[in-house]
């Protein structure tokens, strides 16, 4: 079903326009009219093939899985509001973040710093550390669904929800087997994006199946990342010990990003303020000569009269 602005979701939530497109779709700048809220809103993907009866288990488990993902609650994860079913699509409300995803920056920008990948890593793998404590894994870790934030934060949005297959580039080998999502193929994720990241390709090539690539720029990001890597899943670190490792080695210095889709702040010239002293007050004016004058005189007579008053009395 093709949606237009204005759509109501779920009697609840208005389309107001995309903003983005991932792999499972687009993803619209929603207004919640009940708490009056801006939100993210996009439809969960499913699997196009499926028909029936089939097709409506994968919604009902797709639901299930947007409200279970709803308690994870981290300041490095995208928060998952509410989950509806509209039609035949279930769609998941989300927290609106002003950004742009890894993907597109590091097209654009290039590669980063091995202490710009720590700092990255370690946040996101608390968020993950975070799902995982609850059982809800993320499944496709990859630089399409990190969010650099324009006030220079990171987070990692699409925690639990229903994606389509990820990119076998950051795949774990075991979920090319078949094998579910787990805490262990979060990290070897985690790690393949970071490794990308730093180098500019991914350790095993673009079809994920490749030759080990060399880590040349990886410094000492290095060990904790070819750990993440290990083809068992059993001898990876965990998300916790990963998280340690690599804020150690950011040395507890975040270096944030903040990437161009941020508005400069403009520069404001303030007008120097000059404090100008009061003038000082005018010297008193002299008194004329004649009103002098006038006044001794009617000062002498008053004497006078008072002098002629006594005699008077007196004699």
């Amino acid at each position: 079903m093709n949606y237009a602005e204005g759509t109501v979701v779920g009697k609840r939530y208005r389309l107001d326009q995309p903003i983005g497109r991932g792999r499972a779709g687009i993803v619209w700048l929603a207004f919640d009219t009940m708490l009056h809220r801006t939100v993210a809103a996009k439809r969960l993907y499913v699997d196009p093939t499926l028909t029936g009866e089939a097709a409506e288990h994968a919604r009902r488990t797709a639901l299930l899985e947007a409200r279970q993902a709803t308690r994870v609650v981290h300041a490095g994860a995208v928060a998952v509001y509410d989950a509806v079913q509209y039609g035949d699509d279930v769609w998941a409300v989300m927290e609106y973040v002003p950004c742009r995803n890894m993907a597109d920056f590091l097209a654009e920008h290039g590669e980063l710093s091995p202490q710009q990948a720590a700092y990255l890593g370690h946040r996101l793998g608390a968020a993950l550390a975070t799902a995982h404590a609850i059982g809800v894994t993320h499944g496709a870790v990859e630089p399409g669904n990190v969010l650099l934030c324009d006030d220079g934060g990171v987070k990692l949005t699409d925690v639990g929800l229903s994606q389509p297959p990820a990119d076998p580039a950051y795949r774990a080998p075991e979920l090319a087997r078949g094998v579910e999502p787990s805490p262990a193929s979060d990290g070897f994720s985690l790690g393949a994006m970071l490794f990308a990241a730093v180098e500019g390709v991914p350790p095993f090539g673009e079809d994920g199946t490749g030759t080990p690539v060399v880590p040349r720029r990886c410094g000492a990001l290095t060990g904790a990342l070819l750990k993440l890597l290990r083809d068992d899943p059993d001898l990876r670190p965990t998300m916790q010990d990963t998280v340690q490792s690599l804020r150690a080695i950011t040395k507890g210095r975040e270096q944030g990003l903040v990437p161009p889709t941020a508005p400069a702040l403009p520069t404001v010239v303030l007008p120097q303020v000059v404090t100008v002293p009061p003038p000082p007050p005018p010297p008193a004016a002299p008194a004329p000569a004649g009103s002098m004058r006038t006044w001794l005189l009617a000062g002498g007579a008053a004497v006078l009269v008072v002098i002629v008053v006594v005699l008077l009395l007196v004699l």
